[in-house]
């Protein structure tokens, strides 16, 4: 016996294509799927019976087996009922709200905002998460730029050190050998006043105003290296703060964008629940 496949091809496509159209939203293209599914399982039914018999006066061995054809009429009675029920239920939901769509009830939309509010409690812990992260790498920042600062500062106030004691070394030198020369405490104290009141001082005199002015120099310098240092970590710590505002600004919008996204299928009853 030769079978032929292409009423079963023609069985299988029917029964998918209705599969797919009763998955719709649309109660029209539900009851084609319906319509659509019936007449795939009719085909096969009628398929799988056989090969038609002859008329029954002309004798029992040529008979085709019945039950196939009982079978069809039965789906062909529940397709039409079922089309008959759908049809109705279309036209009333055409009458109520204008328009075949299946509407969401408040289970499928306290479920739907569950599982959402969920991906949300997810997506706010993973912005916290980046957040921390973000501050501790800041910090962390903040601290190496504050040891590499220390650090600096150490190494001018050393070396500042040292050139003030060369400074003091040679007012010393200077007034050990004013002490040789025969001067006296209070000439060598005046030689100094006067050397620090006046700008310039002859040679000859031997007062070592270059070392007082030096040494004023490096005072100053010291002052405005602590002062430059300050502003830059005053900078520094605005910077950070910005960049902290920042985050905390974008890792807010995200959150505020996220729950706008979610609450486009929020439910008016559902207000106030969990």
């Amino acid at each position: 016996m030769t079978v032929t496949l292409l009423p079963y091809a023609a069985c299988f496509a029917m029964v998918a294509t209705g599969v797919t159209l009763l998955l719709e939203r649309s109660l029209v293209r539900a009851l084609t799927g319906v319509i659509t599914l019936g007449n795939g399982v009719n085909l096969l039914i009628i398929t799988a019976g056989g090969d038609p018999g002859g008329p029954p006066y002309v004798g029992t061995p040529g008979i085709a087996d019945p039950l196939p054809q009982a079978m069809v009429l039965t789906a062909i009675v529940i397709t039409l009922g079922v089309t008959a029920y759908l049809l109705a239920l279309v036209h009333r939901s055409w009458q109520l709200s204008g328009s075949d769509e299946v509407q969401d009830d408040t289970e499928d939309r306290r479920v739907r905002l569950r599982a959402r509010r969920g991906e949300l409690s997810d997506a706010v812990r993973a912005r916290q998460d980046d957040y921390r992260r973000l501050l501790a790498e800041q910090r962390a920042e903040l601290a190496r730029m504050e040891a590499e600062q220390a650090e600096r500062q150490r190494l001018r106030e050393v070396d500042l050190e040292r050139r003030i004691f060369r400074v003091h070394t040679e007012l010393e030198q200077w007034m050990r050998e004013g002490r040789r020369q025969g001067l006296s405490e209070e000439e060598l104290l005046r030689r100094l006043e006067d050397a620090g009141l006046r700008e310039d001082v002859a040679p000859a005199e031997g007062v070592p105003v270059d070392n007082l002015r030096r040494l004023e120099e490096l005072r100053e310098q010291y002052e405005r290296g602590r002062e430059e240092q300050a502003a830059r970590e005053r900078a520094l710590r605005r910077r950070l703060k910005a960049r902290q505002r920042e985050a905390r600004k974008e890792m807010r919008a995200a959150i505020r964008e996220e729950r706008e996204r979610q609450a486009l299928a929020r439910d008016p009853e559902l207000e106030g629940e969990d």
